[in-house]
Order: structure tokens, then C-alpha cells, then sequence
């Protein structure tokens, strides 16, 4: 798989965009008598990691970004539509994968967006959807009153007809097997208050069930077996209809999920569905990128006696790349070859080749 770079350089200050670099990797220095005048933003599946493991020779690329002490010496981030546990947790993965250290303010995962939407919520309930920890990761938010869909579903007896032929087991049901004093309250909380908002975090693991129960409470107003009502709200991490996993082909990702509820419920419900997407190619994704690529210079620089907020205010970067797979995603482009309407700069096949690459084009050797 050939991996690309496209880089963006900014025309004017108050036109500055992250620019999308297709590969594995990048690394640049700077001075350290001032902040750096570019930034790097990592895909992580297909890029840096496949099923968890490092691809690429991107352990040794991560690495030159970091000074022979191991302390970061060039602002770069992890930018990926990957999602389902705290960013914290991802943070302490990838340090120990790659050897080096990660911070949390480092991952920026697909639904890292959500804890913007703390206060619309508050203590309104919500489920959150997909593989990993999807209530930890909205609890780790903010979001006080929050359930997984695992935890909503068990409260309501035959919601799911395929139960009794599934042969796994996910999770025992928390209605059932906690203490009396959580039982109750759960069951009072599903039964009497309305789900005000859905989240899908990332891949569900039971597409039958979820849809079904997605379904059920979209078209009741967040009451399952209750009259037609308004439809909740309805958030998608990212909209990706497919990634590269270890199979040799492409597997369905979030956006095939999303396509298959959309379907249903259009067949099922007089108005068709609404939600909100975020995620990789959106715009305000690579924004915040920026931002906190512009966070982190004041952690590079011993001399500059500046805070992270005013840095944040007035740095500008020359240049910004992205490094990704996909280009219908990080540089809207076609996969596996150059696209003549979002061309990638380069095209390279490893994580060492596009290195070398942005030191040289930085003059950084």
C-alpha cells in the first residue's frame, strides 16, 4: 500500500489550514529559540498501527520527534476517525508501542468533539454506542447521566428478539446482576426519563440490536415501546464507510453503520432521519488540530515565559501536514493513487521515505 503527503502552505496569516500529508509518518525540528514554524497531524490505523501493531518502521519515525532525552522537541498529534476509549487510555497505548511519550491532549479521536456538547446535555440521558467504553469515554467528558447501549438495552426485557440465538457474551446485564440500590435506579432512570441524545462512538459491535433499539428510541421521543414521538438527537463520531484493518481488503466502518439505521428508519418513520456527523474530512477536525498543534508549542520552548492560551492566540504556523491512508478522508483523494483533483505532494511505501521527505523540505537533516 503506497502511502502519500500533501502539504498546504498558508497564503496569508488569517488563512492558515492543516494540510493533509499522505504516508506513515513525519518528523521536523526547529530552533529552540523560537516556536516552530510548521506541524504534524498523524492518521494512526493504517499509518502508524495495523490491529494494533506498529507499521511502517513508525516507532523509529515518532522517535525523531523527541530530543535525545525523549522530551518532544516538534508539536505533532495523533489525528484519527479511530475511537471507543478515553484519551487517556490511547495516550498510554501508543506511548508504549511507539516508546515514546504521548500525552492525552495529543490524541485527538474521532469523537473527541462530544465534550463540546457537555453543557447542552447536562444532566439530560444519553447512550453512547460502539466498541471499547463508549459511557467511560462520554462520563470522562463531562456527561453526567449516561448509559451504554449494552446498559440501556438489558433494562427492557425482549427489546432484542435475537438475544436468545447469540451465542457471545458482551457484558452481563446491569439491570439484573447489580446491587439492588443501582438496579433500581437505572430502571427508574430508563422506564421515566427520555433519551435526549444518542452517541455513536464507534463501531458497534451488534449491528441487529443497536439498530433495532436505535430505532426504538429515535422514533418514540426516547421512550421504547411508547407512541411516535420527536426524534432525539443523533451524533456520529465520523462517517468513514470503510478502513483498512488486518483482512487484506477494506472493512465496513462507521458510515456503512450509519447508512444501514438511515435506511431502516427512513422505511419506518414519516420524517427521515436527522443526525450530525463529525470526524475526519470535516473541517472544524483539522481546525482544532491546529489549535492544539499551536498549544503545544509552549511546551517546546524552555525560553518562552508564554501561556498555552496566548500562544495559542498569536503563534501562526508556515506550514501544517497531515499524514494518512486514506485520501477520500485526510486529502479527499483516491486511495491508491494520485487524484488530479486533491493531489498528494508525494507518494511513498514507508514511514521512513516520507520522513525524510518533510526534513528535507523543512531543511532539517
Amino acid at each position: 500500500m503506497s502511502l502519500r503527503i500533501v502539504r498546504r502552505v498558508s497564503q496569508s496569516q488569517n488563512a492558515k489550514q492543516l494540510s493533509a500529508i499522505f504516508f506513515s509518518k513525519i518528523t521536523r525540528s526547529f530552533s529552540q529559540s523560537k516556536p516552530s514554524s510548521f506541524g504534524i497531524a498523524f492518521d494512526i490505523d493504517g499509518v502508524v498501527l495495523r490491529s494494533e501493531i506498529p507499521i511502517g518502521g513508525s516507532p523509529q519515525a515518532i522517535r525523531r520527534l523527541y530530543d535525545d532525552s525523549g522530551n518532544l522537541r516538534i508539536p505533532y498529534v495523533f489525528l484519527t476517525n479511530g475511537g471507543g476509549f478515553p484519551e487517556s487510555k490511547r495516550a498510554i497505548e501508543l506511548s508504549e508501542l511507539l516508546g515514546v511519550k504521548v500525552s492525552p491532549s495529543q490524541v485527538l479521536q474521532a469523537h473527541t468533539p462530544f465534550k463540546q456538547l457537555v453543557s447542552r446535555f447536562d444532566n439530560e440521558l444519553i447512550v453512547a454506542v460502539g466498541k471499547g467504553e463508549p459511557a467511560a469515554v462520554m462520563s470522562d467528558y463531562g456527561f453526567k447521566n449516561v448509559l451504554s447501549i449494552d446498559d440501556y438495552a438489558a433494562c427492557f426485557e425482549n427489546i432484542d428478539p435475537l438475544a436468545p440465538h447469540k451465542k457471545w457474551t458482551t457484558k452481563q446485564f446491569a439491570c439484573q446482576n447489580s446491587a439492588v440500590s443501582k438496579e433500581v435506579a437505572i430502571q427508574d432512570l430508563v422506564r421515566t426519563q427520555r433519551v435526549k441524545a444518542a452517541f455513536i462512538l464507534s463501531d458497534s459491535v451488534d449491528w441487529s440490536r443497536d439498530i433495532q433499539v436505535l430505532c426504538d428510541i429515535l422514533r418514540t421521543g426516547g421512550l421504547p415501546g411508547r407512541e411516535i414521538g420527536h426524534q432525539p438527537q443523533l451524533y456520529f463520531a465520523h462517517d468513514d464507510l470503510a478502513y483498512q484493518a488486518a483482512f487484506p481488503s477494506e472493512r465496513f466502518g462507521l458510515g456503512a453503520f450509519r447508512i444501514a439505521l438511515e435506511s431502516i428508519f427512513n422505511r419506518i418513520h414519516p420524517h427521515p432521519l436527522e443526525y450530525t456527523t463529525f470526524g475526519k474530512p470535516n473541517s472544524f477536525v483539522f481546525k482544532n488540530a491546529e489549535l492544539v498543534l499551536k498549544q503545544l508549542v509552549s511546551s517546546l520552548h524552555d525560553n518562552v515565559q508564554v501561556a498555552n492560551h496566548e500562544i495559542a492566540s498569536s503563534h501562526q504556523f508556515k506550514t501544517l501536514y497531515m499524514v494518512g491512508d486514506n485520501p477520500s478522508v485526510d486529502i479527499k483523494g483516491a486511495r491508491q493513487e494520485n487524484h488530479d483533483e486533491f493531489p498528494a505532494d508525494l507518494v511513498v511505501d514507508t514511514v521512513e521515505e516520507a520522513v525524510d521527505y518533510v526534513l528535507k523540505k523543512q531543511s532539517i537533516y
